[in-house]
């Protein structure tokens, strides 16, 4: 059961830190806070930085495929000066359960877009397969970005980065050119999530074997996915196996996970 002992969802007794007064907290929390308000200075520097970056110019013929068929990365900009893309994984006829959960949960965050445009920035998804398999994922979400297949222009679009690893790249539009600014991948596309900032500022953290926290605190190994949805949370004790988390409520209000994959009703039924 869940709420066994030993059972690698439970929060152990003991993980907790040492009781003490008020006053010796506050002393505590103002030493870390130093500490924190350094970082953001940092993070400001960093943000300087990066917008001072020299640019590259990129073809903005690159085809894309959405749902009205074929268009370019120009016209992906929906008229606006910059374009942010993030470059979802995708493994081709496999099913829903089986598709990539990080990118699930970053894209799962991306939901109010006014602020983005209200800065003249588009927000969209260039997905790395198939629109028509990757656009039912899309909807099954219940996301409403715009989406994208950019399958036919990859190699020409990544110039060289890892096809097949997520990315997360700025462009630019002068015109009727378009020059990317910046990007990045792995823990550099965190800036899409609000749950690990979170998570960072409980005593648990974020519970993944590889952070440093004391003895015996709770450890919930492939985060990302789980056995079950609410209200059981199940964790997964080996990978691969479940579902990407935020797919459990989506099945649980009866949307449809079929991509029109040949796996996807096998898949289903081994997940559920």
């Amino acid at each position: 059961m869940l709420n066994e002992p030993g059972h690698p969802g439970v929060t152990p007794a003991s993980s907790a830190p040492p009781v003490t007064d008020r006053a010796s907290f506050a002393v505590e929390v103002q030493q870390l806070r130093d500490r924190e308000k350094a970082h953001t200075r940092e993070g400001d520097a960093i943000a300087a930085a990066r917008r001072r970056l020299p640019m590259v110019e990129v073809d903005p013929a690159a085809v894309l495929v959405g749902p009205a068929g074929e268009i370019t990365l120009l016209e992906a900009f929906e008229g606006r000066t910059q374009l942010i893309a993030y470059y979802f994984m995708w493994s081709p006829g496999a099913a829903a359960a089986d598709q990539c959960e990080g990118c699930t949960l970053f894209t799962s965050q991306v939901r109010e877009l006014s602020y983005l445009h209200s800065r003249d920035i588009t927000f969209a998804v260039l997905c790395q397969g198939p629109y028509d398999e990757s656009s039912r994922y899309r909807d099954f979400m219940g996301w409403t970005m715009p989406w994208y297949s950019a399958l036919p222009s990859l190699e020409g679009l990544f110039d060289g980065r890892q096809i097949g690893l997520f990315h997360l790249i700025c462009y630019l539009r002068e015109g009727e050119r378009v020059f990317e600014t910046y990007w990045t991948t792995r823990r550099g596309v965190e800036a899409m999530d609000y749950n690990y900032g979170l998570m960072d500022l409980t005593v648990h953290g974020r519970q993944e074997p590889w952070e440093d926290s004391p003895a015996g605190w709770p450890r919930r190994a492939h985060a990302m996915r789980t056995l079950g949805g609410s209200p059981d949370w199940k964790p997964l004790p080996e990978w691969p196996g479940g579902r990407p988390t935020s797919q459990w409520p989506r099945v649980a209000a009866g949307h449809s996970d079929d991509l029109g994959t040949a796996s996807a009703s096998v898949s289903t039924q081994c997940c559920h």
